[in-house]
């Protein structure tokens, strides 16, 4: 599979996601995904307002994320909190569903938690991470479907906090759950060229990494 360096750009999104970053740490990643024209930058809530300021007027999203990285706030708070980050500039949203819940295939109230947020997001694309690690093959197939029945755009794998993250068997077990209904996208441990190309022949339509220049850069891009 073979990409020029705007094509596969568009498949990254930026992640500005760990505990210690402040707001010089989401300038500097907002000037970054600007250089490299990602498709988004995705950072913690509280973020969203400095993302927007930083990337307005650019073709790179806003991308807060939700409930990040456990998912254990009310299905409420998840939705005020994403119609908060809405009004602040967030042009897509990425949200962690309730792992316990799907553990415990409490199927309704997972459906309803994820619908509040993409009611919530004003029809921009939601994305919404599963957290594949603590999931049995099965469970992973229905928490996909479940995404896909309560409106989100992309079912994703992991946060990067989970004891693993992103595998092709789980991006092919996603993808042949939902088919053509929503996206695939694969987070959790991607720092290589090399992994993230097999992610996408497997099924993924976007990477999100931490490690997103070393990708390009091991991409033959500058």
């Amino acid at each position: 599979m073979k990409f020029t360096k705007d094509e596969f750009a568009k498949y990254i999104d930026h992640s500005a996601l760990k505990p210690l970053f402040g707001e010089k740490d989401i300038i500097r990643m907002a000037d970054e995904a600007l250089v490299w024209k990602f498709a988004a930058l995705s950072v913690n809530p509280v973020y969203t307002e400095i993302a927007a300021r930083e990337l307005r007027g650019e073709d790179i999203h806003v991308n807060p994320c939700i409930a990040f990285p456990f998912g254990a706030i009310s299905p409420e708070l998840k939705a005020l909190i994403t119609e908060k980050c809405v009004k602040k500039g967030a042009t897509e949203i990425d949200m962690v569903a309730n792992i316990g819940a799907i553990r415990e295939e409490k199927w309704d109230f997972v459906k309803k938690d994820i619908e509040g947020v993409v009611k919530a997001a004003k029809e921009r694309e939601v994305k919404v991470i599963i957290e594949t690690a603590y999931l049995t093959d099965e469970l992973k197939k229905k928490a996909s479907v479940v995404v896909a029945d309560a409106g989100a755009a992309f079912v994703k794998t992991s946060t990067g906090y989970a004891p693993a993250g992103a595998t092709i068997h789980d991006i092919k077990l996603m993808y042949a759950a939902v088919g053509d209904r929503i996206k695939v996208k694969a987070a959790g441990g991607i720092r290589h060229f090399e992994d993230a190309i097999v992610l996408i022949e497997h099924g993924a339509s976007r990477i999100a990494s931490s490690s997103s220049i070393q990708l390009m850069k091991e991409g033959g891009f500058s």
